[in-house]
């Protein structure tokens, strides 16, 4: 098919009696209020890029460019506000922190038995001493003389107290058990290398065989056990108690 010829395009002719700024481009005087030249619309008053923002200016609230100073009282309270609130959240959330990956740290690792160096009783019965309490054996037990009785249990070093077992009664056999009176409840007081203490109830089951507490304490160094709560034929006799087993975090 045919095709149409391409447009001439003709310049038109532009006086020079016009007095002016020069195009940039042609160099074609331009009276001063013209933004495009007459002849080849080049911008005369071409706009200068603005300067890129240093890279702390891109974060919000600094990005935002300011005039004349306006605004920067405002930047700077929400800037303010911003790290008060933080430095106020850290101090209350601290704590929660430490307990949450301390927490943590003991449900991923693995629980070893630690041994008391020393272990001493406010009262015990003859033939049964405390120390039977840590003696690794069921079917011996610590013969307190009744509830409010204590055991006290000393360790070399501070460690995660993360676990407690204990057997009560007198052994882990039924019928044995039934024999002797014993604590269905244990307060339980740990005390850490600064002098802290924290209580902790141990609610028993009345029935043999270990039982388990989960504890979760942090630089434990002694240990009392006070027996309260007693059940058996005679509420107020003896207690025994099989054993007591401590388990720290490896």
């Amino acid at each position: 098919m045919p095709v149409a010829p391409r447009p001439v395009v003709r310049p038109l002719a532009v006086s020079d009696d016009v007095a002016g700024v020069p195009c940039p481009a042609c160099g074609t005087p331009n009276p001063p209020d013209r933004r495009f030249c007459r002849r080849c619309a080049t911008p005369l008053t071409p706009s200068t890029a603005a300067a890129p923002l240093p890279w702390w200016r891109t974060v919000w609230p600094f990005r935002r460019r300011t005039r004349a100073g306006s605004g920067r009282m405002v930047r700077f309270l929400v800037v303010l506000t911003v790290v008060l609130a933080l430095c106020a959240a850290g101090l209350l959330l601290l704590p929660a922190g430490r307990h949450l990956v301390q927490d943590t740290l003991d449900k991923l690792g693995k629980a070893k038995a630690v041994t008391p160096t020393r272990v001493r009783a406010s009262a015990e019965l003859p033939g049964h001493p405390v120390g039977r309490s840590t003696d690794g054996l069921s079917n011996r037990y610590w013969g307190a003389p009744g509830p409010g009785s204590s055991a006290t249990y000393t360790f070399g070093k501070p460690f995660r107290l993360v676990a407690v077992i204990v057997t009560n009664g007198a052994s882990s056999a039924p019928e044995e058990y039934a024999k002797q009176g014993r604590a269905l409840r244990i307060d339980m007081e740990v005390t850490d290398r600064d002098g802290a203490t924290v209580h902790k109830k141990l609610v028993l089951s009345d029935k043999p065989g270990p039982q388990t507490f989960p504890t979760g304490i942090s630089d434990a160094t002694t240990i009392r056990l006070t027996l309260e709560e007693p059940a058996g034929s005679a509420p107020q006799g003896p207690l025994a108690l099989a054993e007591v087993e401590f388990f720290q975090r490896s």
